[in-house]
């Protein structure tokens, strides 16, 4: 029986945080703005994207009330920034039936495609995914935090989600606990 060639993993790209405040200054609109901001800082799910009413929101603790992956509820948080955005949004639109934004997956899809072309940024709600775990690694989360933020089950998926942090980012971390 002869062995199956091996297949390269490839390290997938993810967003840094310069790459996502270009991004967000990049966007055309307040919606644009504010859907940029949130899947960075949650690291939500295009599907979890699309589905957020107005009373999936906790302004208390900035967090979201979403169902995730295998139909399961989980919480994603977001940040001031954030925060401010979805106020101002929501304060003139966010009333439509199906979700806050009034648009569905491909119409997401299709905002950041035409974004990326414009801030020469490739992107897409996944690449957010992964930056949302490669930065909060990079600002000393341990794997364990993120795969809980992350909304993970295993903390292998974290690993490969943060496969591109570099020995150099850890040596960083490293120094800063001297």
């Amino acid at each position: 029986m002869v062995d199956s060639p091996k297949v390269g993993k490839r390290i997938l790209p993810s967003l840094t945080e310069s790459q996502i405040d270009t991004l967000i200054n990049g966007a055309d609109n307040l919606r644009d703005r504010c859907i940029v901001s949130l899947l960075a800082d949650s690291g939500i799910r295009l599907s979890e994207l699309t589905s957020i009413k107005i009373k999936d929101i906790d302004w208390d603790s900035y967090t979201l009330t979403i169902i995730g992956k295998g139909n399961k509820q989980r919480r994603a948080p977001f940040t001031d920034q954030t925060a401010g955005l979805l106020k101002a949004y929501l304060s003139g639109n966010g009333h439509h039936r199906v979700n806050i934004w009034g648009i569905n997956w491909n119409g997401v899809q299709k905002m950041l495609r035409t974004l990326g072309y414009k801030t020469g940024i490739k992107c897409n709600a996944h690449s957010f995914r992964r930056g949302f775990a490669c930065n909060l690694h990079r600002k000393g989360l341990s794997t364990l935090d993120i795969m809980h933020l992350g909304g993970w089950s295993e903390l292998s998926m974290v690993l490969r989600y943060t496969a591109q942090i570099t020995f150099d980012d850890c040596l960083k971390h490293y120094k800063a606990l001297q």
